[in-house]
């Protein structure tokens, strides 16, 4: 079984995902931000490195998705490819920091690699609002991420709610991460587990 999580940065992702790959003894697959060798440049030079960074998170993606195909256990994995291709290369190009031939070759490699997939058997999307985003990415305090305003967040939550709205690939649990504290309050956190196991029930 594959799980997938999807939400804007600082939606609470790689935390759920621990989470869920402790209670269930889930496969994590997280995505890679430590050894990113384009994120710094990215957020101090958008238009340079958008196109470079894009491609590294398409890349990364697809080869976890192949990993996933000959996995013989259940993955939990932080973020799919389907956002970097329906939401951060399109806000990038919409902000004129993607230039049209970069987004049309993103597109073609895109459209290529899905043609060769399976999508998540369950997406968890974890909604959030701006303020609870922004607190969010202040306490985990990544450095490069101190540049991100709210008007791309802003932009970028837009897209999620459009995308989420009219995904079809399969079954699709949204969660409410205003309202809900799994990372610091038990009952939350317990409320999210309930909702994930009535979701997963028929998937076994």
């Amino acid at each position: 079984m594959h799980v997938a999580l999807a939400g804007n940065i600082g939606a609470g992702k790689t935390s759920l995902t621990r989470i869920l790959a402790q209670h269930y003894k889930w496969e994590p697959l997280f995505e890679e931000v430590i050894d990113n060798p384009y994120l710094d440049d990215f957020y101090d030079h958008m238009e340079r490195w958008s196109f470079n960074l894009q491609i590294y998170f398409l890349n990364s993606r697809f080869r976890q998705l192949l990993e996933i195909s000959h996995l013989n256990k259940h993955v939990i994995q932080d973020r799919t490819i389907y956002e970097d291709a329906h939401i951060f290369a399109p806000n990038l190009h919409s902000m004129g920091l993607l230039n049209h031939r970069d987004f049309e070759n993103y597109k073609s490699l895109f459209e290529l690699m899905e043609s060769t997939i399976k999508a998540p058997d369950l997406l968890i999307y974890l909604r959030n609002g701006i303020p609870n985003l922004v607190d969010k990415i202040h306490k985990r305090g990544r450095e490069y991420e101190n540049t991100i305003s709210i008007e791309y967040l802003s932009r970028l939550n837009e897209r999620y709610e459009a995308w989420i709205s009219t995904y079809d690939k399969g079954k699709v649990l949204i969660i409410d991460a205003d309202a809900l504290d799994f990372v610091e309050n038990q009952e939350d956190r317990s409320v999210v587990l309930e909702k994930v196991e009535a979701e997963i029930n028929g998937l076994f």
